[in-house]
């Protein structure tokens, strides 16, 4: 069957009435589902559980979902939905974060103590009047940044099939090379999904049917791009609800237009950034104050926004700061994961600060972040000390000399056309950090084939997203089993088959999920007999990450790091204001590169990536209602 949802269409108003009748009589429309027919929790969220599965009493933004409708054809429950009767009271909406703080302000959930507020991030190092006061020089700027959309190339997609089906009756297989079982009965209920964290789900499906969580099965298909975007749920919860109704499999495909109204965005910011510097060069204190806007649920916003504001003082010593960020409920979009995870706002801030200062100071300004950037030895302003592997003047250097080779100008003027180069530096956290507990398992399982030789498979139900996490797993558990890595298969994102290797996402994956895989592979080379054997031999490894400490308890925030530099030359046509990115320069401290071709292509994405953040993209919210509805609207 074909599902659809019939969305709210307005930001902000109290439901009155949901009539269905209509739509339930149209031929072909095999179910309607409301609010009233969820059978456990009407709640879902990764970290804070307040987004409806199906509103009753209130909508928050356009994108809320009032109705399902599973037909037998995507036609037909187009149509239902177009049946379905709902009555509002519209209410104000409050669209801007600042605004959102105001004590008069709408609230958009009326429940919380806090307000509109989600959470009021710090961050406090030093005496920060001392450093003011030390200071020669001080910038004092404010700084906006859109909210962007992820535009992977593939929409959200979920296909449900209910507990106990018959696959003889679902019309034959699907491609079996990622998915174990298929020709068996289901006996739970399952989901296909490109899901970036399968076990979540899985929960989160498994208490709105009011289940346990094993009588869900996951199945995480690989993606056409998530980029954070596949993080939230989208339509797995819909198309299980469906499927349980109808007793039939189910499909839900949203449209380019859906994606676009419905899942989360990068997260709109206002930062006001004020950094002091002596005379000589040497940063003395920042104070920022951040406000971002989470939108209607809070996704993972909070997440988000504690990387921003830990990251505020950039990749630099700043012996005196103070960062507030408050991270705000409104009625726009949500926010939450997308590629940087916050960092990129406050690096946007912080970098064109660093580039005020140096002019002010009349200081060259690589040489002016080369003085005050961080080294070994170095304190953050969490009070994180870094005390080994720290590659961050390692690619200024690299960056600077192949800027600077030729006859090297900062600017220059080609008639009507104008050019320069810019430099920026960046630091950015690997792992979940904060205290939180980042733990992946891995099973590994090696055989002998009798043409082959050893053989081997991994199992980890860490998702596979184009980053190529398939090739990093193989060679990890070949390198400890002395077999090249052809011969090891993985298995991605199955809950049935695949222990839980937490979310993809906090650049986690190589290095949690990695190591699991290279220590189960590990155990299992300590079973395996010095002769030709036909026994299987099988091992799991929970493995866990150093222990980080949540923000404000001092010590380290998080595992490891990683740098960059990078130069762009960029030429401006002074009459018509169009920008040309002629070269980029990157440099990146990376640890160790497992492949060193995948890895050169996640620098390109990113760089590719900024570059439209930078110059072009923007979703567009006019009083809580998207005007970037297609593909061509999203623009600057």
């Amino acid at each position: 069957l074909f599902a659809r949802t019939r969305r709210a269409g307005v930001p902000h108003a109290r439901i009155l009435s949901i009539d269905t009748a209509a739509a339930k009589r149209l031929v072909g429309v095999h179910a309607v589902l409301t609010h009233e027919d969820i059978p456990g929790r009407n709640a879902h969220g990764v970290v804070s559980v307040d987004w409806p599965v199906l509103c009753g009493r209130k909508v928050r933004y356009v994108g809320d979902a009032i109705a399902i409708v599973a037909a037998d054809s995507d036609e037909i429950a187009a149509a239902a939905l177009q049946l379905i009767d709902v009555r509002y009271e519209e209410l104000p909406a409050v669209t801007d974060a600042i605004d959102a703080l105001k004590p008069d302000a709408t609230l958009v959930h009326e429940e919380r103590p806090d307000g509109n507020l989600l959470k009021h991030i710090k961050v406090r190092r030093g005496d920060l009047d001392r450093g003011f006061a030390g200071a020669d020089v001080i910038v004092d700027q404010t700084y906006r940044t859109p909210t962007t959309e992820h535009l992977f190339l593939e929409p959200e997609c979920s296909i449900a099939v209910p507990a106990d089906y018959d696959p003889a009756n679902f019309g034959g297989r699907r491609d079996g090379d990622a998915v174990r079982g298929d020709t068996a009965k289901h006996d739970k209920t399952t989901i296909y999904v490109g899901s970036q964290i399968p076990y979540s789900d899985r929960d989160q499906v498994a208490a709105t049917l009011g289940v346990a969580p094993d009588a869900v099965r996951v199945v995480a298909t690989l993606m056409g791009g998530g980029f954070g975007g596949k993080e939230d749920i989208a339509g797995q919860i819909h198309a299980a609800l469906l499927a349980e109704a109808t007793r039939q499999p189910v499909k839900m495909l949203y449209s380019r237009q859906e994606s676009l109204m419905v899942h989360p965005k990068r997260h709109a910011t206002v930062i006001r950034m004020r950094t002091g510097a002596t005379r000589e060069g040497k940063l003395t204190a920042l104070e920022a104050t951040l406000y971002g806007d989470g939108g209607a649920y809070a996704s993972l916003s909070e997440k988000v926004l504690t990387r921003a504001t830990t990251h505020a003082t950039g990749p630099y010593e700043v012996p005196n700061a103070k960062v507030d960020c408050f991270a705000m409920y409104t009625n726009n979009v949500p926010c939450g994961a997308f590629r940087g995870f916050g960092v990129t706002q406050s690096c946007f801030a912080v970098e064109s600060n660093m580039d005020m200062l140096a002019e002010k100071l009349e200081l060259d300004a690589i040489e002016f972040r080369r003085m005050n950037a961080l080294d070994v030895g170095s304190e953050t302003a969490t009070g994180q000390v870094m005390r080994e592997s720290v590659g961050l003047n390692a690619c200024i250097d690299k960056v600077d000399h192949d800027m600077r080779s030729g006859d090297f100008r900062w600017s220059w003027a080609e008639g009507h056309r104008q050019f320069a180069w810019g430099l920026a530096l960046g630091y950015k956290n690997t792992g979940l950090g904060g205290g939180a507990p980042d733990t992946a398992t891995a099973e590994v399982e090696a055989w002998q084939d009798p043409e082959s030789g050893l053989m081997a498979e991994v199992r980890i139900s860490s998702a596979e997203m184009g980053q190529g996490l398939p090739g990093v797993l193989a060679v990890c558990a070949a390198e400890e089993l002395g077999i090249p890595s052809e011969r090891v298969n993985v298995l991605l994102g199955d809950t049935d088959y695949c222990p839980d290797g937490g979310p993809t996402t906090a650049s986690r994956q190589t290095y949690v999920s990695g190591n699991a895989v290279r220590l189960a592979a590990r155990r299992v080379a300590e079973q395996l007999p010095t002769t030709d054997s036909p026994l299987r031999f099988k091992a799991q490894h929970e493995y866990w990450a150093p222990k980080t400490m949540p923000l404000g308890k001092g010590g380290d925030m998080h595992v490891a790091f990683g740098f960059c530099a990078q130069a762009a030359l960029c030429e401006i046509d002074m009459h018509t204001g169009e920008v040309s990115v002629r070269k980029i320069i990157a440099a990146h401290d990376v640890g160790r590169a497992i492949n060193p071709l995948t890895l050169e292509g996640q620098i390109e994405g990113g760089i590719v990536m900024c570059i439209g953040y930078t110059l072009s993209e923007h979703y567009i919210q006019e009083d809580g209602k998207p005007w970037t509805t297609v593909m061509a609207r999203y623009k600057a």
